[in-house]
């Protein structure tokens, strides 16, 4: 490992400590299972591994905050397929989060920053996007601007938001996204690694910003059992996105990954329901027209 790539991870570290910390004083019934895990790569070898942070509340429902950093041997096809040779080796570290809250007034929330070299590419992504279950129009402008503010010295705010539209949606629902967005970047390499480092410091730092605003606004909101409902069954769109067509949760497992670590990202509630719980006219029925993309901003 790179001296360059060693202190970004560490970094990763520390901005886990720094995250879980501002979730205990929000919740201070927060309970976090940790786990120190190790992998082997492909050919048997050591690979390096992460800790991961399940977290379990009164106000978080559940969820975890997880680092990791590995490294070593990939199947051939794997690599291939990430556009390297049948040989080349892999490194990869980042920071992988996602809160579902109990109550249905504030939204569901996902984050990822991380590096990846696989030979002699080497490159960053990430991004951040919310999935609110009642339509708190203030909420949602609050999460986009500040991303906004957050990318407006790349100026690629634009570039990313569409991308992020595009990516986290349930194709097979007739491109019904999961949440209303964020931001959503891969494979970016400028040709200045410590440059593009220093950009997912920067924006890293900007999450607990973009959510915890919000939570703090709406976590003694009352809400009914339609609003659950509507929740869980919104939650079952979650599952179904994360296992049919997340590449993160495909990446994580071809690579050897710690299973438990990858599926930390699914709701420990969710409903799949033949019939949806909307009525008509309700807010609920508002929210579903959310589900699109939309110039939030404009």
């Amino acid at each position: 490992m790179t001296a360059e790539r060693q202190e970004f991870s560490a970094y990763l570290y520390g901005l886990q400590e720094t995250i879980c910390g501002a979730l205990r004083a929000f919740d201070p019934a927060l309970v976090v299972h940790e786990d120190i895990w190790e992998r082997t790569d492909h050919a048997g070898d050591p690979g390096g591994g992460g800790r991961t942070r399940a977290l379990e509340g009164q106000h978080i429902e559940c969820g975890g905050v997880n680092v990791s950093a590995v490294h070593g041997a990939l199947e051939p096809a794997f690599a291939e397929k990430l556009g390297g040779a049948p040989d080349d080796r892999l490194f990869a570290t980042g920071i992988s989060l996602i809160l579902h809250p109990r109550n249905p007034r504030i939204p569901t929330v996902h984050m990822n920053f991380r590096l990846v070299a696989v030979g002699d590419r080497e490159w960053v992504g990430g991004g951040a996007d919310l999935t609110p279950f009642y339509p708190h129009r203030e909420d949602v402008l609050h999460f986009h601007q500040t991303w906004r503010d957050a990318t407006a010295p790349w100026g690629t705010h634009d570039a990313w938001k569409a991308r992020c539209d595009a990516y986290f949606v349930n194709h097979h629902r007739g491109g019904e996204m999961r949440g209303v967005g964020g931001i959503f970047y891969d494979h970016v390499n400028s040709g200045d690694l410590t440059a593009d480092l220093e950009m997912q410091r920067t924006l890293s730092q900007q999450f607990l910003g973009s959510w915890l605003p919000i939570a703090q606004r709406r976590r003694d909101e009352p809400w009914t059992a339609e609003d659950e409902a509507f929740m869980l069954w919104r939650r079952g769109r979650y599952v179904e996105f994360n296992l049919l067509h997340d590449r993160g949760t495909l990446f994580g497992l071809r690579t050897g990954g710690r299973t438990e670590s990858i599926l930390v990202s699914l709701p420990g509630r969710c409903a799949f329901a033949y019939r949806p719980p909307i009525a008509p006219g309700s807010v609920h029925e508002e929210m579903m027209a959310w589900y699109r993309p939309r110039a939030w901003l404009a």
